[in-house]
């Protein structure tokens, strides 16, 4: 799902149960694959079936579940799912045009296809026009949000598994909308202050310091292997790095994955390809650079002028055509 926001994606829970002695019978035919394998993940992203395309070109598996939320990852993005043992699930879908033409058939296809059209309808939701609202506007326009998401559930007549599960996902949503809300408050303060130093260790090699780039604006983007909406930034982020190669700014891309996960980093980074300065985090999420941003979800970006001080404690996203506009005034 292309535009899911962080704090969501990161703070959905999954509410799961075990269910019959049977199982979850899972097909997709999907043009423009973006693999050879499609995994089923639960919220936490621990992978719990790996589904390989046959010679026919369809994935097609047998497996339990705990009844509950899980995510569907096809090797560039992800849709998410509900199952259940005893659903008989077939999926069609366009990977080119992803969310857009996800269509479920057959047992619970109707609890599926209500996420499929529920992440659409996120996709046009502005929050980025929210979280610039006062904090009285912000308010009452989230309570708005939360009671529509909560009436389009309930008249849907879905699940009641499914329908106790989304209710608690809105009303953590609603949570991790706020807990943004007043994380990015305390981030424009940090704007002008001058950005501590890290020095972590290149995947090209040594280790780089911020003070090494002096000299230059800094786009840092704090992210993790396993983080699909950080993933999802990738495309948009070497498509910034090649339309500013020869100007004055280096792109550092930060990873916070744990250290049981730091061959995965090094294995990623060649694998896709990654641009910039690739960076290791000395202490994940306890790192004094990422504590020092108060940073608790990814992906975040951070943008730094040349002398050292922070421009954008929470910067635009590479996907989002305003970092262009910013990084062109900068770069004049």
């Amino acid at each position: 799902m292309k535009k899911i926001g962080i704090f969501l994606f990161a703070l959905i829970l999954s509410n799961v149960s075990f269910g019959q002695d049977n199982v979850v019978k899972f097909k997709a035919e999907i043009a423009n694959r973006n693999g050879d394998v499609i995994y089923i993940n639960t919220p936490a992203n621990r992978t719990i079936k790996e589904i390989k395309v046959n010679d026919k070109g369809i994935f097609e598996a047998s497996f339990e579940v705990a009844d509950g939320d899980y995510m569907m990852f096809d090797g560039a993005e992800y849709a998410q799912l509900f199952l259940k043992n005893g659903y008989d699930l077939k999926l069609t879908m366009d990977a080119k045009e992803f969310d857009e033409t996800i269509v479920f058939k057959g047992k619970g296809a109707d609890e599926n296809n209500f996420l499929a059209q529920s992440a659409l309808i996120e996709e046009k939701f502005n929050y980025d026009e929210v979280l610039a609202l006062s904090e009285e506007e912000f308010t009452k326009a989230t309570t708005t949000k939360q009671k529509l998401d909560i009436e389009r559930l309930e008249k849907a007549k879905l699940d009641a598994k499914f329908t106790e599960n989304q209710k608690q996902n809105i009303e953590m949503n609603l949570k991790g909308l706020k807990q943004y809300y007043n994380q990015s408050k305390a981030n424009k303060k940090l704007n002008n202050a001058v950005a501590p130093d890290f020095d972590y260790e290149n995947h090209a090699g040594g280790k780089t310091k911020l003070g090494d780039l002096r000299g230059k604006y800094v786009y840092i983007d704090v992210w993790a292997t396993w983080c699909g909406p950080c993933r999802a930034e990738i495309p948009s982020l070497k498509k910034i790095e090649e339309k500013y190669h020869d100007k004055k700014i280096a792109f550092v891309s930060i990873s916070v994955d744990e250290q049981k996960d730091y061959e995965k980093w090094k294995k990623f980074v060649v694998e896709k390809q990654l641009g910039g300065i690739q960076l290791y985090a000395d202490k994940n999420w306890m790192s004094d650079f990422i504590k020092a941003f108060g940073i608790n979800s990814i992906p975040r970006f951070i943008l730094i002028d040349p002398t050292g001080k922070v421009v954008n404690a929470d910067a635009d996203r590479p996907s989002n055509p305003k970092l262009q506009e910013q990084l062109d005034a900068l770069l004049k």
